[in-house]
This record gives structure tokens, C-alpha cells and sequence, in this order.
């Protein structure tokens, strides 16, 4: 009994490692700001959301704005205040594999392809609208604020 009892926490240990290890690969960071997406259902039951969207992508502590376009199982939320995304580059420039939280399972992760066009400027939001401002100012208020979402500074500093 205390064999299987072993067991049973080990092979609990090692998947609880492997999913913060596969979080791990994930070292970039998106922050979407707005979607549009359409949601296709089976039996009522959703199976997949596609649609176009903005973001900002930050890697190697620099933001940068993109325009993208998504394939996900599931649909596809905005980023709320400053939360951002984990991804990695499935194809260097062009195609962002995007981590998605499951609703209620603490941990767990979907995957949604994102296929991206970058941009030479960062996406903000000012009185609730979506404008754009160069990189280096973006990243002057990064700076000053202690936000590097890609290190878990998440929330801004005032």
C-alpha cells in the first residue's frame, strides 16, 4: 500500500512539473486589445472561433503592435487591464502558437494559432480607444512604470 501510495505522488509530481515546464517554453507575451471573431457550433456545442484581431506582442523586453488573424478552439477573450498571454514562435514573424486559460481549470491551457503581421509601432489605450505611439515611448513607460509582463511585472506601477 505505501509502494502504490509512492507512486501515485511521484506520477502526480511529474505532471504537475510538466505543465509548469510547458508553460515555461512560452516566453513571449501578448497583450490583445481588441477581436472580432465568429464562432462555428456543432449540436450547439462551440467547436471553433476564427476572426482577426490587435495586440501587442512584447519579446526580449521590447512591445511591439501587431495585427493578426486566429484559429482557436475555444473563443477567443480580450485581454483584461494589463493581463497578457504566453506564446512562442511557430513560425519566426509570422505565425505565434498563443497559451489560452481554460475557464475554471486553474492551470490549464489551450493553444490558438495566431498568424501575424508586426508593426513599427505599439497599440495603447487612452480614454478607452485603441491608438498607436512609437516603440521607444512605449517602452520609456514600461520603464517608469516597472511593467516587463515577460519577467511577471504585470501590473504597472503608478
Amino acid at each position: 500500500m505505501r509502494r502504490v501510495l509512492s507512486v501515485v505522488v511521484l506520477a502526480i509530481a511529474g505532471i504537475c512539473s510538466a505543465q509548469s515546464n510547458k508553460l515555461a517554453e512560452y516566453p513571449l507575451r501578448v497583450h490583445v486589445f481588441g477581436r472580432s471573431q465568429t464562432t462555428f457550433y456543432h449540436m450547439r456545442v462551440a467547436e471553433e472561433a476564427k476572426g482577426e484581431g490587435r495586440a501587442n506582442l512584447f519579446e526580449n523586453g521590447q512591445p511591439r503592435g501587431m495585427d493578426f488573424e486566429f484559429n482557436c478552439a475555444n473563443r477567443l477573450q480580450t485581454s483584461s487591464g494589463f493581463e497578457t498571454f504566453a506564446a512562442k514562435w511557430k513560425k519566426p514573424n509570422q505565425e505565434l502558437e498563443v497559451l489560452l486559460p481554460e475557464f475554471g481549470k486553474p492551470g490549464k491551457y489551450k493553444k490558438c494559432k495566431f498568424e501575424v503581421q508586426l508593426k513599427d509601432f505599439a497599440y495603447v489605450r487612452r480614454d478607452g480607444r485603441v491608438s498607436t505611439e512609437p516603440i521607444d515611448m512605449y517602452k520609456q513607460w514600461m520603464v517608469k512604470h516597472d511593467y516587463d509582463p515577460e519577467h511577471g511585472r504585470n501590473t504597472p506601477t503608478p
